[in-house]
């Protein structure tokens, strides 16, 4: 895709975490830029900063509906698909909610963007997809069994990605996301992520709850970094890029007790009280993966892809924002 204009690019799923990083980063690099979502489980408020500038629009719509979708990529260039109904418990109790969004909203778009003749088609994917392979790091000619309807559906939508690209010459970029953290991820709700989660307990002086022996590994990306490769996806010139799927993450791996004291200790400079404060364990959760550590290197050699703010650096950024919105 020719990089060397500005392009008007859909994002679904804008008003949500990463999807509002996804908006600034493209408006940054001089794209406009339309923002789809159903507001289901995102915020108008993740986006307030940006309604009123001239190269941003945001429509409410749904892409369970095929309509919806029609009429959000009328126009575009490009589209980053973001939207989806995350988390791995909620697609355990309720796999149709996440099979209609995941899996026939993912269709709804590809289809919408194929017949409007978008020139690049950008996607998350998801570190799920590597189910119950043992591999460290993981790479991406080698996932294992889903353990979950969420990891399903995202090697699903990888397979029908690679399919239209194959079929009909249709341009597919996947980007699979590492436990993205940062500022606007909602840390209420049953089915939110650890990190705002755990924040959001030490601000209330509560112990975070871990589930399982707190040594399971992740490897924590910064959303500022998913938003720099959503642009470098979108602008990447290789032919090697199309129909494939890039690890987005920081490459480097964190278990979960590590993760707690680290944001105990970045929270105590704000509240010393909150030094005090200790962990508490409960059972293992079903479908959740052990160890997790991302290789990084095709992203880096074919999407130029160099995350330059690492787990500490992060939630330097991201405390902050939680202090002022949650504490």
């Amino acid at each position: 895709m020719n990089s060397n204009h500005p392009r008007h690019i859909l994002v679904t799923g804008g008003a949500g975490f990463i999807g509002s990083h996804a908006c600034n980063a493209l408006l940054a690099a001089g794209h406009t830029v339309r923002c789809m979502d159903n507001l289901a489980t995102s915020k108008q408020d993740n986006i307030a900063h940006l309604e009123g500038l001239p190269e941003f629009e945001f429509v409410e719509g749904d892409i369970r509906n095929a309509a919806d979708c029609a009429r959000a990529v009328d126009g575009v260039e490009g589209v980053v698909h973001l939207a989806a109904l995350g988390s791995v418990p909620r697609s355990i109790k309720d796999p149709l909610a996440t099979h209609a969004t995941n899996l026939t909203g993912f269709l709804h778009m590809l289809e919408a963007a194929r017949f409007e003749g978008v020139k690049r088609f950008v996607y998350a994917s998801s570190s799920s997809v590597y189910g119950d392979s043992k591999e460290l790091p993981k790479r991406e000619p080698n996932i294992g069994l889903p353990l979950s309807p969420y990891a399903v559906t995202k090697v699903t939508n990888e397979v029908y990605a690679q399919l239209y690209t194959r079929l009909h010459g249709f341009d597919t970029i996947g980007l699979r996301f590492f436990n993205v953290f940062g500022e606007r991820q909602d840390p209420e709700g049953p089915y939110a992520a650890a990190i705002p989660k755990f924040i959001r307990n030490f601000l209330k002086h509560q112990p975070p709850q871990i589930h399982g022996d707190g040594l399971q590994s992740r490897d924590f990306t910064y959303v500022g970094n998913v938003a720099q490769v959503i642009v470098q996806a979108l602008d990447a010139a290789d032919p090697r890029c199309v129909g494939e799927v890039f690890n987005v993450a920081f490459g480097a791996r964190t278990t979960l007790v590590e993760l707690v004291k680290a944001l105990q200790s970045e929270l105590a400079t704000v509240d010393p009280a909150i030094s005090e404060v200790g962990m508490k364990f409960i059972e293992e959760r079903a479908g959740d993966i052990r160890d997790s550590l991302a290789d990084i290197s095709k992203a880096k050699e074919l999407l130029g892809y160099a995350p330059s703010i690492d787990l500490k650096a992060g939630l330097r950024k991201a405390v902050p924002w939680y202090v002022k919105n949650w504490g």
